[in-house]
């Protein structure tokens, strides 16, 4: 039997508060963090059942005591849909993880539209449009009780035109023109809010607004599913489904259904056939956002993907680094150069980059006016080749103009597609 750990944070907002001390008894389902009183939060409950062994303010441990079964849980209370999701602890699953409660708890306008990303924007992650392909009866239930919640007469469906197995499954239940689907390019970023919403109504919005100034809410494909699962059936947030990917003994990409949350990241990736040792690092998330992790750590909420990459290549003495307010941060590229075993010349920002609250910005995802004047003040701050963490249009643009200036250029996912022998992000053809 295995150890499960429950990060008290999992989300945005403050962290749960424990409601079992160690040696308690818990059921799979059972309530055993709730969100904090009067700020926003969401509840924890556990994925097993077992015995608590450790209590702090920032996680729960259970014991596993008895083998999982994914039917059985304790069945949530509420009264309402959106009680029940408020009660099941459902958040954004896109990867910012913020309380879906509170995204539904404002009705839209008239008019107004649920838009519903089923992107799957990150390239090797492949969990949403496997369950889409499994699952599309129920997801359009989940979009249609989103629709009822928030009063809106009308959701669209963004995915890539290229998953056309998924495209037919949704056709097949959707019984009438409230929902519709939009036809999204095989890109990066098609599945940032703004990007999705320029796509599906034809607007782009202030990087400062949010998506109700479009009288829209944007929510995940996979969230619309929790959703279902918390109304219908009743059941918790207590399984994730999870991409694992990369240097792996078995295939090298895998998907893995209702994963029990606070199973170890070393336990899933022995699950998918163990990985070969020299490797790079694990990415919790998808090749351009996701976190370097470690094998003890816990599988939360937000978890898509966990991917072990191929070992860092051999970078030259001196690297500029083009950050991207859609992929890697600056902190994740130097610590990527340090990696690869060069200094770090210089750092420029996407030109479309803008400073917000939490970090930054595009100014329009996924569409790039050029990138010459950043690779040129690199190449005069000495930088010997480039590390950057572009879209796939502005990485375009990237291209058109270092390899002119004899600027090798290293990408932040270079080292997840390597290992699953996908074509690197270089010069793209968008379609």
């Amino acid at each position: 039997m295995q150890s499960y750990r429950f990060l008290m944070k999992q989300h945005i907002g403050a962290p749960s508060d424990p409601l079992v001390k160690q040696g308690d008894l818990v059921k799979r389902g059972q309530l055993i963090a709730r969100k904090a009183p009067g700020v926003m939060g969401i509840n924890i409950h556990s994925s097993v059942n077992g015995k608590v062994t450790c209590v702090t303010d920032l996680y729960i441990q259970v014991e596993q005591q008895e083998e999982i079964n994914t039917e059985e849980y304790v069945r949530l209370q509420g009264n309402t849909p959106l009680e029940l999701v408020e009660e099941s602890g459902i958040v954004g699953l896109g990867g910012a993880g913020f309380p879906t409660y509170i995204k539904l708890s404002k009705p839209l306008a008239k008019d107004g539209t649920v838009i519903v990303n089923a992107a799957e924007c990150e390239p090797i992650l492949s969990h949403n449009i496997f369950m889409i392909e499994k699952k599309a009866e129920k997801v359009i239930r989940g979009i249609q009780i989103v629709m009822d919640i928030v009063h809106s007469q009308k959701a669209v469906i963004g995915i890539k035109e290229k998953n056309k197995k998924a495209i037919e499954a949704l056709k097949k239940y959707i019984d009438s023109d409230r929902i519709q689907i939009c036809l999204l390019p095989d890109m990066y970023p098609m599945g940032e809010e703004r990007a999705i919403i320029r796509q599906a109504k034809g607007m782009l919005l202030d990087i400062d607004k949010l998506p109700s100034s479009a009288n829209s809410v944007v929510i995940n494909v996979e969230t619309v599913y929790k959703i279902y699962e918390a109304v219908d059936e009743r059941k918790p947030f207590i399984d994730k489904d999870v991409t694992v990917a990369g240097k792996l003994k078995g295939d090298l990409i895998q998907v893995f259904e209702d994963v029990p949350i606070g199973t170890k990241v070393g336990s899933l990736i022995e699950k998918a056939g163990g990985c070969y040792m020299d490797y790079g690092e694990i990415i919790m998330g998808g090749p351009f956002t996701g976190k370097r992790t470690s094998v003890e750590m816990p599988i939360v909420k937000t978890t898509g993907g966990i991917i072990v990459t191929e070992t860092f290549l051999k970078g030259p003495d001196k690297i500029g680094l083009l950050v991207c307010a859609c992929g890697a941060d600056e902190k994740r590229l130097i610590q990527m150069s340090e990696d690869m075993g060069s200094q770090v010349a210089g750092i420029e920002y996407c030109k479309q980059a803008r400073k917000v609250k939490n970090g930054y910005k595009c100014e329009n995802p996924g569409i790039c006016p050029g990138q010459v004047q950043k690779v040129m003040a690199l190449k005069k701050a000495g930088a010997k080749a480039l590390l950057i963490s572009n879209c796939s249009d502005c990485t375009n643009t990237v291209m058109s103009c270092a390899p002119k200036l004899k600027l090798p250029v290293y990408h932040c996912t270079d080292g997840a597609m390597r290992a699953v022998n996908h074509k690197l992000i270089r010069k793209l053809k968008i379609s």
